[in-house]
C-alpha cells in the first residue's frame, strides 16, 4: 500500500511538472487565455477550469490504458517487463533527469503551430470547448512532457500493473494549474499575474530539482539491480 501511495504521488506531481514546463506551459496559457476571455460569469470560468482539467485526464487516461493494457496483454512483454523492470527503470530515469536538466535537446516539432487553430476550434465550443481544448493540447507532447509521459508514468505504471489511476492522477496533475488560474481569473485578474511569475520561478528550480532526483535514483537502481554493487 505504502509503494502504490508513493507511485500515486509521484504521477500526480510528475503531471504537475509537466503542466508548468516551458512548451505545455505555453498551450496552458492559451488554456487560460481562452478561459478568461470568451467566458463572462465565474461560475462559466470555473466550470471550464474543471472541464479542461477532465478532457486532459481523459486523453492521459486513453493514452495510458492502450499504452499499458497493450504491453501488460502481450505475455512474452509482460513477463519480461515484470523481470526487468528494476533493471530498465534506472537508466530509464537517468535519461529522464538529463532531459529534465536540459543537458540535451530534443525537437519535437508541431505541438505549438497546431495550438491557434485548436483554440480556435475550441472557441466554437462555448463551455464546452475548454474541454476539447484539454483534450487536444494533452496529446500535443514536446520533449519533456514526453519524457515525463512515456519515460517515467508508463513505467511506473506498468510496475505497478494501474491502468486506470496512475495515468489518471498524471492528467490531473497536468490540469491542476490551469483550474487554479481559473479560480484566480474568478476572483481576480491581479492574482492571475503574480500567481504566474511565482510558477515561472518555480518551474525551474521544481524542473532541475526533479531532474537530480531521478538520474540519483536512476543511478541507485542500476548500481542495485543492473551491477549488484549494494
Amino acid at each position: 500500500m505504502g509503494t502504490f501511495f508513493f507511485g500515486a504521488v509521484s504521477a500526480l506531481w510528475l503531471g504537475i511538472l509537466t503542466s508548468i514546463s516551458p512548451c505545455p506551459l505555453a498551450t496552458n496559457i492559451a488554456a487560460i487565455s481562452f478561459i478568461g476571455n470568451r467566458l463572462g460569469s465565474t461560475r462559466r470560468v470555473i466550470w471550464s477550469g474543471f472541464l479542461y482539467t477532465a478532457g486532459r485526464m481523459i486523453a492521459y487516461l486513453a493514452l495510458g490504458i492502450l499504452t499499458v493494457a497493450g504491453i501488460m496483454s502481450i505475455p512474452g512483454v509482460s513477463n519480461f517487463l515484470q523481470q526487468y523492470m528494476s533493471k530498465l527503470l534506472g537508466p530509464l530515469l537517468i535519461i529522464v533527469g538529463i532531459v529534465l536538466l536540459e543537458l540535451i535537446h530534443i525537437n519535437i516539432s508541431g505541438g505549438s503551430s497546431s495550438g491557434g487553430k485548436i483554440q480556435k476550434a475550441a472557441e466554437r465550443g462555448g463551455i464546452w470547448g475548454a474541454g476539447l481544448l484539454g483534450l487536444l493540447f494533452a496529446l500535443s507532447f514536446c520533449p519533456i512532457s514526453a519524457a515525463l509521459f512515456f519515460g517515467s508514468l508508463i513505467p511506473l505504471s506498468v510496475r505497478h500493473k494501474s491502468i486506470f489511476m496512475l495515468p489518471s492522477l498524471y492528467g490531473l496533475g497536468t490540469g491542476l494549474p490551469v483550474m487554479v488560474f481559473a479560480i484566480l481569473i474568478a476572483l481576480s485578474t491581479q492574482a492571475v499575474g503574480k500567481a504566474f511569475n511565482m510558477l515561472t520561478r518555480i518551474e525551474r528550480w521544481a524542473r532541475r530539482i526533479t531532474g537530480i532526483i531521478f538520474i540519483a535514483v536512476g543511478i541507485y537502481y542500476s548500481l542495485v539491480y543492473i551491477f549488484g554493487v549494494l
